[in-house]
């Protein structure tokens, strides 16, 4: 739960509240107009006990988010290293306002504990025994003790103040744990006291396992976000360069280390909540699901933009504080999703089509069809140009070691960013020759299997990148990722023409993954092999796009000679193709370029712009192919040629 903020609404209510009642008011109809009659009955108890349960989920989020406020202000020995008393008094002196943070936090607590034990009276006297709301209060309770007992541990074992000791952040990590499972657990016994259906395991395909995966890395989120915040809060960082060259400093303390583990963890969670719950509302038609699910989703952007300025701003205490309020309610919308997903109404709403295999494969088989899903194909060309960056970064041999783990982790996440695309693309891929034999298509592997599969493989990839070679090394190859599932697939694909203009940056993205892996920034000459590979994408694509237009025809996707046709396609290939030429002009102007690199450019590029000229002049198919063949043979020997002129510049130089 990093840390983050109470901004208050019109009403004077935090957002947290504001929004916590509304979710909770949702499931309390007894009848909803759902897609196939899904509804969530109306089995709650008496008023009073919906009202405590709302209270005591408005209460739990008020005195988490008041316990960031003592962490943050490094308040959490104002009542000096006596528990449950401060400084030694029942009601102490408020002569330093850490002591008043701390009491005030104390003293919420103490009405929060009351409030959970008149809840819990009031479940066993007005509900029959083995009912849910029963079980809840009852699991509730323990971890509510827990929780208190950790605080008391914090204070006695006097790490709290300036503590940077191991044992602190793993204190704080168990702390943070209980507490978002805490809160979860009350999320859940308000959505049983408002009505909400009884959760099933059984026969729900990939969902609950999806689902818990989820939990998992939201829970991780939560987790490493509080030992980033404790991080902030004890060594303060000049900039976010700074907090960068620290973390990556062996020297340093670990606190500043694991800051860089927060934002990893956070975007491959987001990526596969994401991407997972947009599957379920594919899959499972419901209407309070679509309405938690889109909660869920939205709170998630707003979160990973709220992130970015927290970290941009330094992350004062008011940001951590509404970061921390923003991942509370995001965790209540998620457990709501996960809940109503796994009803008993809203697993009979499950197509059972979409959400089995047709055949289960085993062996050899899943293998080929599992590494089908990542296109090796179309990785092969990407993983090229990412380790012979390597090669041009290092002007020579960059090291055995880092070359076979960037390979595999740039193979992991291009093969993640593939088969989110398979998914996505499943409904136009069954209406195209060329993709109609994908595993998504023929639902050898279920969309719902291949998203878990596909977010592992992101995960191991941003693990992988960060620990063999660093940071940035993974922030950009997550960045590939992204913009490919979200900007190109999600956004440009089926909407315009210039998808693959715009869209083809997602390819452009594995050199600078080899070159931050090997120099651990991007200097002018990276960004060079960014541009020449936006500019070469066109060139390259619709010279494919030309061969299989009829398929894009039939599929509904708008790509430009569907669109404009053959005569507009082959003059812009050509523009994109003079461009290129043009750009690579650019290493010469900077100095980095040396003769072999001079000699090799002018050759490739002067047989690119003339196969483009000569398809201009007689767009057939035979032209076509033979420019789409060359333009990937041209990327190839361009990026070789680079590599030997840099070792040859490395060897003069010295």
């Amino acid at each position: 739960m990093s840390s983050s903020d109470l901004s208050s609404s019109p009403d004077s209510r935090p957002p947290a509240e504001t929004m916590t009642q509304e979710v909770i008011q949702q499931t309390a109809q007894s009848e909803v107009q759902v897609e196939q009659n899904v509804k969530i009955p109306d089995s709650a108890p008496n008023k009073t006990l919906r009202r405590m349960a709302l209270a005591n989920l408005i209460a739990t989020l008020l005195v988490i988010l008041w316990g960031a406020v003592v962490r943050a202000t490094g308040s959490g020995a104002g009542c000096g290293d006596h528990w449950p008393r401060c400084n030694g008094e029942i009601i102490p002196s408020f002569k330093q306002v850490s002591t008043m943070i701390e009491f005030t936090h104390r003293a919420m607590t103490g009405i929060w504990l009351a409030m959970i034990v008149g809840t819990v009276v009031l479940v066993y006297r007005s509900t029959p025994k083995k009912s849910l709301l029963r079980k809840s209060a009852t699991v509730m309770s323990a971890f509510a003790v827990i929780e208190c007992l950790i605080g008391a541990a914090l204070v006695l074992f006097k790490l709290v103040g300036h503590d940077t000791s191991s044992n602190r952040a793993a204190v704080m990590a168990i702390h943070h744990l209980n507490t978002a499972i805490l809160l979860g657990v009350v999320t859940l016994m308000c959505y049983w006291a408002y009505g909400g259906a009884k959760i099933r395991l059984q026969n729900q395909g990939a969902a609950a396992g999806g689902l818990a995966i989820g939990m998992v890395a939201l829970l991780a989120t939560i987790v490493s976000g509080a030992i980033t915040a404790l991080g902030d809060t004890l060594f303060k960082a000049q900039s976010s360069a700074h907090a960068l060259e620290r973390a990556l400093t062996p020297t340093a303390h670990f606190l500043e280390k694991l800051r860089v583990a927060h934002p990893i963890i956070s975007i491959s969670a987001s990526l596969f909540i994401l991407l997972f719950v947009g599957q379920l509302l594919v899959t499972r038609k419901s209407a309070h699901l679509t309405k938690f699910g889109r909660w869920t989703m939205a709170l998630i952007g707003i979160q990973v933009i709220h992130g970015a300025l927290n970290v941009a701003m330094k992350a004062p205490v008011y940001m951590q504080i509404i970061h921390l309020a923003i991942a509370d309610v995001l965790l209540i919308a998620y457990v709501l999703t996960s809940a109503v997903a796994l009803s008993a109404n809203s697993a009979e709403t499950v197509s059972e089509a979409q959400e089995e295999p047709v055949e289960r494969l085993k062996g050899r088989d899943a293998v080929r069809a599992y590494i089908a899903l990542t296109k090796p194909r179309v990785i092969s060309l990407l993983l090229f140009t990412t380790l012979l960056a390597m090669f041009i970064a290092a002007k020579g041999w960059p090291g055995g070691g880092l070359l076979f783990w960037v390979a595999i982790g740039g193979y992991f996440a291009a093969g993640a960013a593939n088969a989110i695309n398979m998914v996505i693309d499943s409904d136009i891929d069954v209406r195209m020759k060329r993709t109609s034999t994908r595993p998504t298509v023929t639902r050898q592997i279920p969309a719902s299997h291949a998203m878990i599969f596909a977010l592992t493989l992101a995960t191991l990839s941003c693990v992988m990148l960060t620990l063999a070679a660093n940071a940035l090394t993974a922030v950009l190859a997550m960045a590939g990722l992204l913009f490919y599932v979200f900007i190109y697939t999600l956004l440009l694909k089926r909407r315009t023409w210039q998808n693959i203009v715009i869209g083809g940056a997602a390819g452009s993205f594995p050199p600078l993954v080899g070159w931050a892996a090997v120099t651990g920034e991007l200097s002018p000459l990276a960004w060079f092999l960014f541009a020449l590979i936006f500019f070469w994408t066109p060139v390259h694509f619709w010279a494919l796009a030309l061969l299989i237009k009829d398929d894009y025809a039939e599929a509904g996707i708008p790509m430009l000679p569907v669109v404009h046709g053959e005569r507009a396609t082959v003059v812009q290939i050509t523009v994109y193709a003079i461009l290129t030429a043009l750009l690579c002009f650019v290493p010469v102007m900077l100095g980095t370029a040396g003769l072999v690199y001079v000699a090799t450019a002018l050759l490739l590029n002067a047989i690119l712009v003339l196969r483009s000229w000569q398809l201009m002049n007689q767009p057939d198919r035979p032209k076509a192919v033979r420019l789409f063949k060359y333009s990937m043979v041209y990327l190839a020997l361009f990026f070789v040629m680079m590599a030997i002129d840099q070792a040859n510049r490395g060897i003069l130089l010295g």
